[in-house]
């Protein structure tokens, strides 16, 4: 069976939306909170890809104790070419970890905007289903973008939102997976860090919940065929330390 990591960064930020989709292709998944110092493999042999999902900081937050862990797991999937989904945080940690530049600001992202195709996502499965379509982007800080480096989405005004910049590899600034109930679990969880126009935000996102479906549908066919979701990896092997008598 195909099997996932993924690495969770707060407790109401997780794969929402996206769940059923991965269970309808049986594409199962095993979460890792490295927030709750759990910590993360010394390997990724056993698993097909990783997601790695939204947080409360910048990527460059000091309170951000697991940074270079899951930088280090990131390389550990591109070494092994498997696939690599970064969302929110998670898409500022992979632009960091292909050579980009993490920065402390703006201080929030939170706001339903227009993306728009460039030249580098032209036939780009993903730049292809979203152009045009309206997506929520929700994180905190940002990323510049190392140099030759083009983004296949962009707002309005140039700024990424997704860059797919090795095979089996995207960073999206932009959040498919989240549901109106999430944010409200975003607006409860303590010490969460949220926009100040979260509320705002959830309203909106209540009145948009069809068009995030829709978007959300599109985004995973686009997954599954630019980074072969469904493709099953070698496994490595798993030896019980169990001693017959």
């Amino acid at each position: 069976m195909k099997n996932y990591m993924v690495i969770q960064n707060t407790y109401s930020e997780f794969l929402g939306l996206i769940e059923k989709q991965l269970e309808r292709r049986d594409i199962g998944f095993d979460y890792y909170r490295p927030f709750l110092d759990q910590g993360l493999p010394a390997s990724v042999g056993q698993f097909d890809g990783v997601f790695i999902l939204g947080g409360a900081l910048a990527p460059n937050d000091p309170s951000l104790e697991h940074h270079d862990d899951v930088l280090r797991v990131i390389q550990l999937f591109r070494k092994s070419q498997r696939p690599v989904v970064g969302i929110g945080l998670g898409g500022l940690l992979v632009a960091e970890a292909v050579g980009g530049e993490p920065h402390a600001e703006p201080e929030y992202t939170a706001a339903f905007v227009k993306a728009h195709k460039t030249e580098a996502g032209a036939g780009d499965a993903l730049a292809e289903a979203l152009d045009g379509r309206e997506v929520l982007a929700l994180h905190h800080g940002s990323a510049s973008l190392p140099e030759g480096l083009e983004p296949v989405l962009v707002d309005k005004a140039g700024r990424w939102l997704a860059i797919h910049p090795e095979k089996h590899t995207y960073g999206l600034l932009f959040r498919p997976e989240i549901k109106p109930g999430m944010l409200e679990d975003i607006i409860m969880e303590e010490g969460h860090n949220p926009p100040p126009n979260i509320v705002d935000l959830l309203s909106e996102a209540r009145m948009k919940w069809p068009e995030m479906q829709a978007v959300s549908d599109q985004v995973v066919v686009a997954l599954v065929t630019e980074l072969g979701l469904m493709q099953e990896r070698r496994k490595a092997p798993i030896f019980s330390l169990k001693v017959e008598q």
